[in-house]
């Protein structure tokens, strides 16, 4: 951008700057007088002619905001973050970081040019030498060749986890000779697909849905982790570990301190161990000094001729030393304590080396104040004039002036807006007012005096130079606060979900028609010289049923609410199953029958008719300080769209914690508040009654809403107002806890009904409000949807909506699991206090909470820490909460009660005590609570040690981690499903009904039931059979992995039309390679089945040359045609009418022709479908 740049080389003495700077001699030259926004604008001008700059601020947040206001001049830009060195204890930490910081290794190694942002803390770590990156990278291109052992072992070292279907960063999978690998820098996982051992195409995919997206020329595989472990540094890291461990455990016992000296040694053999056997180590980069003595800075990465930047030195300094401080507290604690070795001590330089390190370089230096003296070798000073632009706050006119008085002074004058559109409105909307302003996206335009243009782009703050009449204005100071951008995402639809759990072997299953059994696997089973897949199922009395491999749509695995509990196996042609399935069916029939009576009613009665848009609506909405995101967007005209329609609003929403879902309630309730219609926010819980209050009050200000609380914070005095209020019509919207349930709260006009957190209201709850007016338009808003409804809304009685997408600015939250220690611990709340944050303490036993809170107190003495639980006193809890909220209590020991919405973007830190107890929408709820603010935020989920953690409790770690990433509550959902089961789905009594049934069949008889209530007359059901000797199965050498084979078999078993037919074999050719024979005709006969279903054919047998079809009683065929088709085959083909079949035999022309009996098949169904009346 030419037209910004062109002013800084006009600045007093900056010719000489620039030619000082050109010499690249060492020292720091300093650079005065800048102000924040516009010292991305003075970097940028001198640094035109280096190629790779790196740019250094104090802290994360300075460094962020100097990312976003560089960005508009170098949109590639990427920033480093810091490596948090405390916290390398945990077994367990997500990659984002290492992902972010991979990808400024690879622009080092890659790109010509880079530029690079990075927090103080991010040049202090010792790293490897940039060398052995680059000797680790893999490259590969097509035909080059490729050993695929030899790589699987590579990649182990590099850090990478192998896994049979690779769905996250970090991961590979090798399946016969296909490779599949997502590197850390990539946006998408790669395919790499082999002939013989040479490599015949490479291309990107989808890790979704596992299909292909684009082919590549040629890639390369950068390691995975800051570690390379290859087999001489591991040898030699060993031997240094043993020895250290060796020194350091005699030390402690010389000191007769024995258990710190076991510590130390069975730590460093625990290490030694797992490296010894090859396993990745997650936390190894803290054994760096042992395995590479030799390590190097960041500033190390950086070529000669980089310029390096510093955002306010003196700053700079002091958060090195705080740092190093910090760390070297911390450390000093752990090695006296026998955690650490001494080694893992020198993970981090001195601020003195740091500073040393940056004099010996050319650097610039901008900062307001001219800096002392003192550490920073100072080569020469310059200064700027610069000053802040106002902020018009909306005001255009304000704006009109301004632009003419500093064009009559003959300014260069440019506007930045981030949207195109936008910035062209704003340029014919100055047109309008005799600005002659214009958009260009002209890089070499250079602006003359008076002119005025807008660009494309932002940046925080606008600034002015007085002395070089320039002026740069953003949308931010033109509009008050910043919208934030958004990046478009991928698109994505609703049901992802196709498979309820992946069966393993000793799994218990539900067959249809034989009841509960359990899953022994897939065995192959020669017939007739026919081979095919059976899956194998043992009953009671020690019995075994085969099933088809093909029919597995009649099998679920078993899964209820009690996974303790072990359930009484059927046995085989028993008559107890049916009765159990009677009893089941009974009751489902009962509930179904409610259900679908209410949501007829709410289907046919029909509702309130909202009209369109109002000025006051759209003026509403400007208002939302923040850029609402596409699904958002979706969302909410879904929600207008159906208060519009005749037909009664009953929407689902589900959105993560944070992701704005409230915004779409509080619109809704505007919406229905204009045409004088009462609206009701039910919330779960006191506190947040109080929030979404202070929500509602703070949107609706300038308006004439009037918004009430009904909850236990208002006097008894209070809430009878509220009610005469409510009956009269004066209240536009309450707010309240299920005290709005009650007999006595009568309202005027109720034309809205709006449920938070839907999954803590209790199934008798919700039916009340049902009851509450039967024509009302309802919105659900839920994080984690509990199954009921999310199986409701699949059905289709119930309408949803997903937001998926990240608000901008919300940082993914740092995920640690680890064991319980109390250094841990102190560190987390001290460094969350020592950036004036807050943390929350999670522990979930009211008995010991007190004692829990003096144990933090005394490990951090300095803190306030207060407790709270749910079975204190109302008014001591709501006191407590109020501290909290007002920020007088730092550390916040408390139950599970926090888990429900309170949105305080102050705490950035939880700690969760005992997390292997919790369910995982808990742990995610509760782990949502901290990162509302565009800070960096830390959960700990701690664990006690030697506790061999029970699986269940394993796996749902496990997927909090691998869903660190933000919006996953929809997922968490189905994973909590598979875990836990279904629980509760539909009010007590019917837990015991699904438990006898498991929850997948229970579904299916209810989704039947509610049809049959429904009075759609079930199609009458009946099963195809296709019994063809063919060798149908998917052999080993296609896919080994079971639980793969088995999803595999399942939806080619769900195979409909010739569509999904075609669908499915290119996904499988694009995933396994091309299918063989089995699997071709696999897929066929699938086809085959679906087709025969709609022709009504209940059976088609093979019977040594012959097929037999058998049709359906009360098959809807044309008999009159019946002639016409055993004409066209003439001899090949008889019908028998009492058991209604076709025998088709076909002819042989000549003794060798061979028959496939699979064409002939097809071709015979099609003509049967032409007589079936349509």
């Amino acid at each position: 951008m030419k037209a910004l740049l062109e002013p800084i080389k006009e600045i007093a003495r900056f010719d000489e700057l620039f030619r000082d700077l050109k010499k690249g001699t060492a020292g720091v030259t300093v650079i005065s007088g800048c102000l924040e926004s516009q010292k991305a604008h003075m970097i940028a001008g001198l640094s035109e002619d280096a190629p790779v700059r790196l740019l250094i601020a104090e802290n994360e947040l300075k460094a962020k905001e100097l990312y976003e206001d560089y960005r508009l001049y170098d949109a590639e830009t990427l920033y480093y973050p810091a490596k948090d060195l405390i916290f390398y204890q945990a077994d367990i930490h997500g990659n984002l970081l290492i992902r972010q910081r991979l990808q400024v290794i690879q622009a080092l190694l890659e790109r010509k040019e880079v530029t690079i942002i990075t927090s103080v803390g991010g040049c202090m770590d010792f790293l490897l030498p940039l060398g052995v990156f680059e000797k680790h990278c893999i490259h590969l291109r097509n035909d080059s060749e490729l050993d695929l052992d030899k790589i699987r072992k590579e990649l182990v070292r590099l850090g990478y986890e192998s896994t049979f279907q690779v769905e996250s960063t970090g991961q590979f999978s090798v399946r016969g000779g296909i490779l599949d690998i997502y590197p850390l820098t990539e946006q998408n996982p790669i395919r790499i697909e082999l002939w013989g051992d040479e490599i015949d195409s490479i291309r990107s995919f989808d890790a979704e849905s596992q299909r292909s997206i684009e082919n590549l020329e040629e890639i390369t595989i950068y390691p995975a982790s800051e570690l390379i472990l290859t087999e001489d540094t591991i040898a030699r890291g060993m031997k240094a570990i043993k020895k250290e461990a060796k020194a350091q455990s005699t030390k402690f016992r010389d000191k007769m301190m024995t258990e710190e000296a076991a510590r130390i040694r069975h730590a460093a053999e625990e290490i030694c161990d797992q490296i010894g056997e090859g396993e990745i180590l997650q936390g190894a980069e803290q054994y760096l000094h042992y395995f590479y003595p030799e390590t190097v800075s960041f500033l190390e990465y950086l070529p000669e001729n980089s310029r390096i930047f510093l955002d306010e030195p003196n700053r700079i300094i002091e958060c090195a030393d705080a740092l190093e401080a910090e760390f070297q507290e911390s450390v000093s604690h752990r090695l006296e304590k026998g955690y650490l070795l001494p080694g893992q001590a020198k993970l981090m330089c001195s601020t003195a080396e740091l500073v040393a390190k940056l004099n010996r370089r050319g650097c610039v230096a901008v900062s307001l104040m001219e800096p002392q003296k003192g550490e920073w070798n100072i080569r020469d000073e310059f200064s700027v004039t610069v000053k802040s632009v106002n902020s018009y706050n909306n005001q255009f006119p304000l704006l009109v002036k301004d632009l003419k008085s500093w064009k009559k002074a003959g300014y260069r004058i440019v506007l930045a807006s981030p949207s195109r559109t936008r910035a062209q409105h704003l340029a014919e909307d100055l047109q309008n007012e005799e600005i002659p302003a214009f958009y260009s996206e002209n890089e070499e335009r250079v602006l003359k005096p008076g002119e005025v243009m807008l660009i494309h782009g932002a940046a925080r703050r606008g600034f002015e130079y007085p002395m070089q009449k320039f002026v740069l204005i953003t949308e931010t100071d033109i509009f008050g606060k910043e919208k934030k951008k958004n990046r478009k995402k991928s698109e994505y639809s609703g049901q992802k979900i196709q498979n309820f759990a992946d069966l393993s072997i000793g799994d218990y299953v539900v067959h249809e028609s034989h009841g509960l059994g359990i899953y022994r696997g897939i065995e192959k089973i020669e017939m007739d010289r026919v081979t095919r897949d059976y899956m194998k199922i043992e009953y009671a009395g020690g019995s075994n049923l085969y099933v088809l491999a093909t029919q597995l749509d009649t099998l679920q695995k078993y899964a209820s609410g009690e996974a303790a509990k072990v359930p009484k196996l059927n046995k085989i042609g028993g008559q107890e199953w049916n009765k159990t399935k009677t009893r089941v069916r009974h009751a489902v029939k009962n509930i179904a029958q409610d259900l679908v009576k209410l949501y007829a009613e709410r289907q046919a009665s029909s509702g309130y008719q909202f009209g369109k848009d109002t000025i006051w609506q759209k003026e509403f909405e400007e208002l939302f300080p923040f850029e609402e995101t596409d699904d958002q967007l979706a969302a909410i005209e879904a929600t207008k769209a159906d208060m519009e329609s005749k037909k009664i609003m009953d929407r689902l929403i589900c959105g993560d914690v944070g992701y704005g879902k409230t915004e779409v309630a509080i619109r809704a309730a505007f919406k229905a508040v204009q045409e004088s219609k009462q609206v009701v926010y039910l919330v779960p819980t006191t506190i947040l009654a109080q929030q979404h209050y202070n929500t509602f009050v703070e949107r609706m200000k300038d308006f004439p809403v009037r918004v009430d609380l009904l909850c236990r914070f208002r006097t008894p005095a209070e809430q009878k107002k509220t009610l005469e209020d409510l009956k009269k019509g004066l209240v536009d919207i309450v707010i309240g806890t299920h005290r709005v349930l009650s007999k006595d709260v009568k309202f005027k006009d109720l034309g809205l009904l709006i449920v938070d957190e839907e999954q803590r209201f209790g199934v008798t709850h919700k039916e009340k409000i049902k009851q509450l007016q039967k024509n009302v338009d309802v919105l659900t808003l839920t994080a984690t949807p509990i199954p009921r409804t999310m199986h409701m809304s699949l059905i289709g009685i119930r309408d949803m909506s997903v937001l998926e997408e990240a608000p901008q600015d919300r940082q993914p939250i740092q995920t640690f699991v680890c064991e319980y220690n109390e250094e841990m611990v102190r560190e987390a709340i001290n460094r969350e206090l020592a950036r004036g944050g807050q943390v929350y303490y999670v522990y979930n036993r009211v008995q010991s909470i007190a004692d829990m809170a003096n144990t933090i107190q005394k490990l951090v003495p300095d803190a306030n820490v207060g407790f709270a639980h749910g079975q204190m006193k109302e008014r001591e809890l709501e006191k407590i909460m109020y501290g909290f909220i007002n920020g007088e209590i730092d550390v916040l020991v408390s139950t599970t009660i926090i888990e429900t919405g309170l949105d305080i973007s102050n705490v950035n830190t939880m700690i969760i005590h005992d997390s292997d107890q919790m369910g995982l929408s808990q742990l995610y709820q509760l782990r949502g609570r901290v990162g509302r603010s565009n800070r960096t935020s830390y959960a700990f989920l701690m664990y006690r040690r030697n506790k061999m953690l029970k699986e269940v409790a394993e796996k749902r770690l496990h997927a909090i981690r691998e869903f660190t990433e933000m919006g996953s509550g929809f997922k968490i959902a189905m994973r909590d499903l598979e875990i836990r089961g279904a629980g509760n789905l539909l009010g007590a009594e019917q837990s015991g009904h699904m438990e006898s049934v498991g929850y997948d069949l229970y579904c299916k008889m209810l989704a039947e039931a509610v049809k049959e209530a429904k009075g759609i007359a079930p199609a009458e059901v009946f099963e195809t059979t296709i019994d063809l000797n063919v060798s149908a199965y998917i052999p080993d050498s296609y896919i080994s992995n079971e639980a793969l084979k088995l999803d595999t078999y399942k939806r080619i078993a769900a195979i409909e039309n010739k569509e999904e037919y075609e669908d499915m074999t290119e996904e499988l050719t694009d995933r396994f390679g091309e299918p063989p024979k089995n699997v071709q005709n696999l897929l066929a006969v699938a086809e085959l089945k679906a087709l025969a279903h709609c022709a009504y054919v209940t059976e088609l047998k093979q019977m040594g040359d012959s097929v037999r079809v058998t049709l359906q009683q009360h098959a809807e065929i044309d008999v009159a045609r019946i002639p016409e088709l055993l004409q066209k085959y003439r001899e090949e083909l008889k019908f028998q009418m009492e058991s209604l079949a076709f025998v088709y035999t076909p002819r042989r022309r000549n003794s060798k022709e061979k028959i496939d009996l699979l064409e002939k098949s097809h071709a015979l169904v099609e003509d049967l479908l032409q007589i079936t009346q349509e």
